[in-house]
């Protein structure tokens, strides 16, 4: 019986301990979401919590199989009866329907018929382990209700993972470790929910209650949800109040019951002994008939229903939210920060609706980057306070310095302005124009001002002018080129390009026959030099 049968107006106000006499055993949704009240003030509204009922929530699963080849049929093979493993003369071939056995015959509704299920190919390729994950997904956000039972009409997996995402699939972690032995198949000592407590109850565990081999009363693996809610409810879940509370006040302990997609790692095949019979290989597969998973949509209790849209699970948002989640507040209810409803006070809870921004009131527009407004007297304006998402402006509608904006996003997109990047050492300063192209120093090119023009080479600080090169301006009299940075000149010569004699410096200057001869006979030349070095850099 769900609590959203028992509540009205009139019990909006009964104390917590007459509704916990009355409904001992399961907490439901709250069906109402405002109400109106008398107050001094005349007729109010009321707002109060909501979250949608629980239901079965396969009826909105994508389920995808890894190996994608692994159901059996194609080609058609013969497999071992459930009950004899040695009477192996049944056969699997998807191209007929009385003897296929696809994905979507975990899911039926056909009165859950255990001779409707889905089988995968046999161990044929042993030893290569038979390995499938099995990934539920709703593109949604679900808080589980139940216990999650997932029925197999094969013997039970000797070693098998349960696995959870919060984030659609992008990272997985563990929710419970199945095996024979978990000491041998996962490094861990065997427990069972019954052995944690309120401080342990996000521990992860390997249990060896569900791995047994083909035991016709022994065909169904669950991971306890109720059993973690008795921690903090008591054994009947009398005191669903108290988990409330927790809920509301621990996030880690919310999350771990929240989840956007399920994995079933399927390692190794019920093998009913220790060794595997090598001559009878059809004798071990997975078989599952049915997957139950029964939570609501996380709305973050500011919605009662849930619909489906175009095949997406989206949340009727109330409190003046919006989201597929009800994760933020509508334009122009920016008044203060969204916050997620809350259970408490218990029975009706809190809304924490989202309030008009002064924005929508002096028809101010913030775009979405700022919650609040600021009236200016002086300037009889108001403008947007605290932008968010690297955004400036009365509106917010500019960059912030050091960014620009980007022209594929709409300009309430959280993603409007993007990092300049300009290199430090080759920008004059760390601000783009409008079309992300920086100011760079002279000698320096590229959007990002972090590449070198003709003439000149990057060195630690940036791009510093070329002083000898290949082509051009070559170190004379035996100089060597270093890094197109400076000459090595022999000892008896000095100058930007080993131009000039060594000696030209002491007193007395050079005698007649230490003029440079040959090809490093450059002194008509050194006048031009400057202008030469100069007519390079360009």
């Amino acid at each position: 019986m769900y609590l959203s049968r028992f509540l009205s107006l009139h019990t909006l106000w009964v104390t917590v301990s007459s509704v916990m006499q009355h409904y001992p055993s399961v907490w439901g949704h709250y069906d109402v979401c405002k109400t109106q009240i008398y107050t001094e003030e005349g007729k109010v509204w009321d707002y109060m919590a909501c979250q949608p009922e629980a239901r079965d929530m396969i009826k909105y699963v994508k389920v995808t199989l890894d190996p994608p080849d692994i159901t059996c049929g194609d080609p058609p093979e013969t497999f071992c009866a459930m009950g004899n493993p040695y009477m192996c003369n049944n056969e699997c071939d998807a191209s007929t329907q009385e003897l296929a056995h696809p994905p979507e015959l975990m899911f039926d509704l056909e009165g859950r018929h255990p001779s409707t299920f889905w089988q995968s190919t046999t161990w044929k390729d042993y030893p290569k382990p038979l390995h499938v994950n099995i990934t539920l997904s709703w593109n949604k956000t679900i808080e589980l209700t139940d216990n999650i039972v997932i029925t197999f009409e094969s013997g039970r997996p000797d070693q098998m993972i349960l696995e959870k995402s919060l984030d659609y699939g992008r990272t997985w972690q563990p929710y419970q470790y199945y095996a024979t032995d978990c000491l041998d198949a996962f490094h861990m000592d065997p427990k069972s929910v019954r052995d944690l407590s309120q401080h342990t109850v996000l521990e992860i565990i390997c249990t060896e209650e569900y791995s047994t081999g083909y035991m016709t009363n022994s065909k169904i693996i669950h991971f306890e949800i109720k059993d973690r809610f008795a921690f903090f409810a008591g054994p009947r879940l009398h005191n669903m109040a108290s988990l409330y509370g927790q809920l509301d006040t621990t996030k880690k302990l919310r999350d771990f019951f929240t989840i956007t997609d399920l994995r079933i790692r399927l390692l190794r095949p019920a093998t009913g002994e220790i060794y595997v019979d090598e001559q009878h290989l059809a004798r071990y597969f997975y078989a599952i008939s049915d997957i139950r998973v029964y939570g609501r949509c996380k709305c973050n209790l500011h919605a009662t229903g849930c619909k489906e849209e175009n095949k997406r699970l989206l949340c009727e948002c109330e409190h003046n939210t919006t989201g597929p989640d009800c994760g933020k507040c509508k334009k122009n209810y920016q008044g203060r920060p969204w916050s997620p409803g809350s259970y408490l006070p218990i029975p009706k809870g809190t809304a924490n609706i989202c309030i008009p921004s002064i924005s929508s009131i002096g028809n101010c527009e913030c775009f979405g980057h700022s919650n609040r407004c600021s009236y200016i007297e002086l300037l009889n304006t108001v403008i947007c306070v605290s932008c968010k998402h690297n955004t400036r402006g009365q509106h917010c509608e500019l960059c912030r310095l050091g960014y620009f904006r980007n022209a594929s996003a709409e300009l309430d997109d959280e993603n409007v302005c993007i990092d300049c990047y300009c290199n430090p050492f080759g920008s004059v300063h760390d601000r783009c124009n409008d079309r992300g192209f920086c100011e760079c120093k002279e000698g320096t090119s590229g959007p990002k001002c972090d590449k070198c023009l003709p003439g000149y080479i990057w060195h630690s600080l940036g791009c510093q002018p070329n002083v000898c090169d290949n082509e051009l301006l070559h170190c004379q009299n035996g100089g060597t080129c270093i890094n197109n940075a400076r000459c090595q000149c022999p000892p008896a010569y000095t100058g930007v390009l080993c131009e000039k004699l060594r000696c030209e410096r002491e007193p007395g200057g050079c005698g007649r026959s230490s003029a440079p001869r040959g090809p490093g006979a450059l002194r008509p030349l050194l006048p031009l030099l400057p202008a030469l070095l100069a007519a390079r850099a360009r």
